[in-house]
């Protein structure tokens, strides 16, 4: 991964790159990091914050701009644009929360702030504040899914476990089909919940249980989740 993987190239560039921006070696850091933008295809201004557990997915075109601040845990798909609309001194550039996802081909612009936990749809344009675990889609980007606690708590669950979430979709979008299956999977976790719970008090009694394996569950099996071709991400 460190030797092969482009965004992790590019961070361990702009952490270096950021302390020397901090230490007033201004010159040098803007000159390293149109040299790591060269050999990476990412560009990161020397200014920007970045928190921890950082993650360039691809990486291919994405820009962050000077004033721009990442929370821990996010994570940018290729072509996203962390951007200014303005030249004005100051903070110009966007502030993300932590847990925030952002879209291939996402342009989140401006000084606002995106709450954690939110997801940003695949060529949204994000101009205003976004709420805390909301999702953002189109253009301008609107918010499609209810602030406050993630919804689906037993989706997201069942996302970690195939390994992949489509943080596009929202369970109150006006997809028959997509909400059928959200209802679907909310169900087969709390069952899958609930027998785990039988199957150890069943054991705490003395009792014996099959180890028998369920069939695992891929990602692609998913695809009925997965965004189509409404500019949502794929």
């Amino acid at each position: 991964v460190i030797s092969t993987y482009p965004g992790v190239w590019a961070l361990i560039w702009h952490r270096l790159n950021h302390r020397l921006w901090g230490w007033n070696a201004k010159w040098l850091a803007r000159f390293l990091s149109n040299f790591a933008r060269l050999l990476t295809g990412i560009e990161i201004h020397p200014g920007a914050v970045i928190g921890r557990r950082f993650f360039i997915d691809h990486g291919m075109g994405v820009v962050i701009g000077e004033t721009a601040e990442i929370g821990d845990d996010c994570t940018l798909y290729h072509g996203v644009t962390l951007g200014g609309t303005s030249w004005e001194e100051g903070k110009r550039h966007p502030t993300l929360g932590d847990n925030v996802i952002v879209g291939a081909g996402a342009k989140v612009l401006g000084p606002i702030t995106i709450g954690n936990g939110a997801r940003i749809g695949s060529n949204a344009v994000v101009v205003r504040d976004v709420p805390h675990n909301a999702t953002v889609v189109g253009i301008p980007g609107r918010v499609i899914g209810a602030s406050g606690a993630r919804p689906a708590a037993n989706h997201g669950a069942l996302a970690k476990k195939i390994g992949f979430d489509a943080y596009g979709t929202s369970p109150d979008m006006p997809d028959p089909v997509a909400s059928t299956f959200h209802g679907v999977i909310e169900h087969i976790q709390a069952m899958d919940d609930r027998m785990n719970d039988l199957c150890r008090a069943v054991k705490a009694m003395g009792g014996e249980m099959p180890e028998k394996d369920f069939p695992p569950i891929a990602a692609h099996d998913m695809d009925c989740l997965a965004p189509d071709d409404r500019n949502t991400p794929k």
